[in-house]
């Protein structure tokens, strides 16, 4: 894959209108977004549809975990929707519940470990006992198991991972900031060369091209520095 298959810009814009206008805008410049709650909430799943019809590929981000027959039943329709990605959070029989529904499909599943929006701190706040890292691993380790299409993890741990999983699995990597960019609420982040260096095969972008004066460049700049690693 070049760099236009591996940058998802993410579509996180409050209305269907503004969201067709940076589609319009970004062009032939992109072709793979990740739309999320924010936009599902506002129509985001005929805008999705009529992305594929277009030719683009769609990430949807849902991060779905519920009991297993309603997340297969989710994953079913999901399938008929032509989507390229989906995320659920990296529950094993979850994950077992969607590989199971998509099977046969073009669907990659993808496990969300930890967000990259939490740090230790917040995830000893949530309950759990294990630090980022080590729990990144651990549920890396148990998507491969249950036969996932890829993780979703910060670039900081895309390295870890990528040894884990091996060559095959789609490790995506949002919190990417390029150089001198502002880190947001993102507690995790990595420019778009480092984290093809440490182990991405996918970077989302969202903030850094969809806030920018003129995202058309915004997203070419970022290309072109991932292409330099490729």
């Amino acid at each position: 894959m070049n760099a236009r298959d591996r940058l998802i810009v993410g579509l996180d814009i409050p209305t269907i209108g503004e969201a067709e206008k940076m589609i319009s805008a970004l062009g032939d410049t992109v072709s793979f977004y990740k739309i999320g709650y924010q936009l599902v909430f506002a129509g985001g799943l005929e805008l999705a549809r009529d992305l594929t019809k277009d030719g683009k590929k769609v990430f949807l981000d849902m991060k779905l975990l519920d009991i297993d027959n309603t997340v297969a039943k989710g994953v079913e329709n999901i399938v008929k929707m032509g989507m390229t990605m989906l995320t659920l959070h990296a529950y094993p029989k979850a994950m077992r519940a969607a590989v199971e529904a998509a099977r046969g499909s073009d669907l990659c599943l993808l496990a969300v470990t930890v967000l990259t929006s939490m740090d230790e701190t917040d995830l000893v706040d949530a309950g759990y006992e294990y630090d980022p890292h080590t729990l990144v691993l651990r549920r890396s380790e148990q998507a491969l198991a249950a036969g996932m299409g890829g993780i979703v993890c910060s670039a900081e741990e895309s390295g870890a991972v990528r040894k884990i999983v091996g060559p095959d699995m789609a490790i995506v990597t949002p919190g990417i900031r390029p150089a001198g960019s502002e880190a947001g609420d993102q507690k995790r982040v990595m420019t778009p060369s480092d984290a093809l260096r440490a182990g991405s095969s996918h970077l989302v972008v969202g903030r850094p091209i969809v806030k920018a004066p003129d995202p058309k460049a915004a997203a070419q700049a970022i290309l072109a520095e991932m292409q330099g690693e490729l």
